[in-house]
């Protein structure tokens, strides 16, 4: 059975899907909550730059994919309008039920569903957009579930890949002892989980750094990559054009 990588830890491909899926399960209502927490509110700059690099027109067709608890997929459909749409997508059930669920209570009736970003249930040239927001680092295979989101995108359609990615030098030694030492004690603190946190600040460290990222994105068909290097690379926005 083929091998890959559970944050530091070595399983069956299999097993790292439920593993993933338990991490999710587990954390989905203090999501948000540990969101603002864990990165001081910057998740919410991060995510409004995300929308502003989107530039979408009234009209657009988007997939939000690992869309979770929805404040992308709320954005963009503000974006859009009625005219356009947005479909909100994960794989895990209980962080998709819980976004369908608040998007529910701001009277806001989006697509929703469980999907494999390794098997798009959408066809060719379905959309304008696609967005991942922290959720490629979580996937198998990245490489696969690339050429999908590529397969799924209109010619000029674009895939915007919002991920933690490798922080600028002069700030690793601090960014390690605060993602090792600090957020597993905050996720026990406030959802009542350390484990999932620690596979957080692992999962990062196994994640492809900016230039590896590009070059797998190169490599699944997106003829141009554009990387956006935010808080000194603690998170990156890349930008792939489906020529």
């Amino acid at each position: 059975m083929t091998q890959t990588h559970f944050g530091f830890q070595t399983v069956d491909e299999n097993e790292k899907a439920q593993r993933v899926r338990g991490v999710f399960d587990s954390v989905a209502t203090k999501y948000d909550v540990m969101n603002d927490l864990m990165s001081m509110g910057l998740h919410r700059a991060w995510k409004a730059y995300t929308l502003a690099v989107a530039d979408l027109r009234e009209g657009s067709r988007v997939l939000d994919i690992a869309g979770g608890t929805g404040d992308l997929a709320r954005a963009f459909s503000k974006k859009v309008g009625s005219s356009g749409l947005v479909v909100h997508t994960d794989i895990n059930e209980a962080m998709l039920r819980t976004g369908r669920d608040r998007l529910l209570d701001e009277g806001l009736v989006l697509p929703t569903t469980i999907c494999d970003a390794e098997r798009l249930p959408f066809r060719d040239a379905s959309f304008d957009l696609v967005s991942v927001a922290f959720g490629l680092r979580n996937m198998t295979h990245k490489d696969g579930a690339l050429k999908e989101m590529n397969r799924v995108l209109r010619p000029g359609g674009r895939l915007l890949v919002l991920e933690f990615s490798k922080v600028a030098a002069p700030l690793q030694k601090a960014y390690d002892w605060y993602s090792f030492k600090v957020l597993p004690r905050l996720g026990q603190w406030v959802a009542g989980d350390a484990q999932s946190y620690q596979y957080l600040a692992e999962s990062i460290r196994m994640h492809p750094d900016q230039q590896a990222l590009k070059a797998l994105m190169k490599g699944a068909g997106f003829g141009h990559v554009d990387v956006h290097n935010l808080t000194g690379g603690v998170v990156a926005l890349h930008v792939g054009i489906k020529c």
